[in-house]
């Protein structure tokens, strides 16, 4: 084996470029890790528990740690850890500025914006984004593992200051029709959404566009505004910007499981806007009956959702038994999850296993599943027998082409005699091509739903035989 560890001082790249700069190095042939990151103590001490041995740095610094089978792949893997780097390079700012902008006040002078996002490390998120409010700006927190004391002055000054603060922990977010994060091609329409939830304002939304409906804006509020602690202080802010904006016919407040008081004061906010929600939870309309409810109040007829069922199968049938199969949900996104658990819960499927391979434990120095499959995949080549569930997010941001690093997966666990269901959550413009990766996680086996709700119930139904 080759090693590369390099140091980079002060050179700064957010940390979605990053993660698809290491998946990048990663698929090189011969290497076998590749950990390109600012250099903070926690990246430092993934690479060091690797085996790589890291000289002195500052979460400033750029770190560049490969190994590979032999010299030459290693010089490989090094040419296309630049290759990439130079392609996440920022555009250039105005023509006429000498130095570039060192805070983000006077990057916010410099371009009389009026929106910032923040991807750092969460440790130095909060300052970032107070800085961004205190200039007057709304600003989108991307950044996860930011303490929930300084969500809530962040989001307190941000009101006093009349301005929104998404996040943190804000994964999707549609403003004016420019998507931040994670974000579907969604056509233009009068559909204005609030999230607390990334992945539930993209299943959502997928399916409006493929009845034909766009979006005004969707405001992800992070994914704990709804909580006793943050009491809802972004979904209030949003969903009254919303109420304001002569472009937004309806609104959709989409949530994963909230606390009571915050979700009972957002459904008593008055407004002149109709609001339809999707608080999810025991008794609550899924995503997906929520999508039909907006189409119905706009009139608009309820198309079926594209599916593609499962081919035959590539293995003998497992044996006849009285038993439920077991289910494995194997999950990138978090509210998908959640709701694919609570349909499961309904239909008395108690034994399913539910894992969010999104959650903060799983990608502390590694990139979130939507971009890096790795995990799911191991997941999914563990599983022996049963039912395996699993969403794929499209979209930009997420990984450029799915289905060929999952589809030869699926096949193996298929012939194994597994059955495999997907929620393809996306959408006809979306860069992978809806229909393209549909078509062949089906030929691999899969049983594919637009709908997670109805892949969630053909998966119970298979588990009860």
């Amino acid at each position: 084996m080759s090693d590369l560890v390099e140091v980079r001082a002060g050179v700064y790249h957010d940390s979605v470029s990053l993660m698809r700069v290491s998946q990048a190095v990663t698929a090189r042939p011969g290497v076998t890790v590749a950990v390109v990151a600012m250099a903070t103590e926690l990246n430092i001490g993934l690479a060091r528990d690797l085996g790589f041995d890291v000289p002195a740095a500052t979460p400033g610094d750029l770190l560049i740690a490969v190994r590979a089978g032999s010299p030459g792949e290693l010089e490989e893997a090094a040419a296309e850890v630049e290759r990439q780097l130079a392609a996440t390079g920022a555009a250039p700012g105005p023509a006429d500025r000498e130095t570039p902008p060192r805070t983000t006040r006077s990057a916010a002078r410099s371009w009389d914006a009026t929106l910032a996002l923040v991807s750092v490390p969460g440790e130095h998120a909060f300052a970032e984004a107070m800085d961004a409010v205190a200039a007057g700006l709304s600003v989108m927190v991307f950044s996860d593992n930011v303490p929930v004391e300084q969500e809530i002055l962040l989001k307190d000054l941000a009101r006093d200051n009349g301005v929104l603060v998404m996040g943190p922990d804000c994964g999707t977010a549609v403003v004016a029709g420019a998507g931040l994060g994670f974000a579907n091609v969604l056509r233009p329409g009068p559909v204005g959404v609030v999230a607390a939830s990334g992945t539930g304002a993209q299943q959502i939304t997928s399916l409006l566009d493929l009845a034909g409906v766009g979006v005004s804006h969707v405001l992800g509020v992070g994914g704990r505004d709804l909580s006793a602690e943050v009491g809802g202080r972004s979904t209030v802010q949003a969903l009254r910007a919303l109420d304001a904006d002569p472009a937004t016919e309806l609104i959709v407040l989409v949530s994963k499981p909230p606390a009571p008081g915050p979700a009972r004061a957002v459904r008593e906010l008055a407004l002149s806007t109709p609001v339809v929600t999707a608080l999810l939870g025991p008794g609550e309309d899924d995503l997906t009956a929520a999508a039909e409810k907006v189409l119905t109040a706009l009139g608009r007829s309820v198309p079926r959702w594209p599916s593609w069922p499962a081919p035959g199968p590539a293995a003998p049938e497992p044996e006849a038994t009285s038993e439920a199969l077991p289910l494995r949900g194997l999950y990138s996104g978090g509210t998908l999850c959640a709701e694919a658990a609570l349909i499961a819960r309904s239909a008395g499927c108690a034994a399913g296993v539910f894992t969010d391979f999104g959650d903060d434990e799983y990608t502390r120095g590694r990139a979130h599943p939507m971009i890096d499959p790795a995990l799911r995949l191991e997941a999914l080549a563990a599983v022996g027998r049963g039912v395996v569930l699993l969403d794929v997010v499209l979209g930009h941001g997420a990984d450029a082409d799915p289905a060929t690093g999952l589809g030869p997966a699926v096949a193996r666990a298929v012939t194994r005699g597994v059955r495999v269901v997907v929620a393809l959550v996306g959408t006809e413009g979306d860069p992978q091509g809806l229909r393209d990766q549909a078509a062949r996680l089906n030929a691999a086996g899969a049983a594919v739903f637009a709908s997670n709700a109805a892949a969630a119930r053909h998966a119970v139904d298979l588990c009860s035989g």
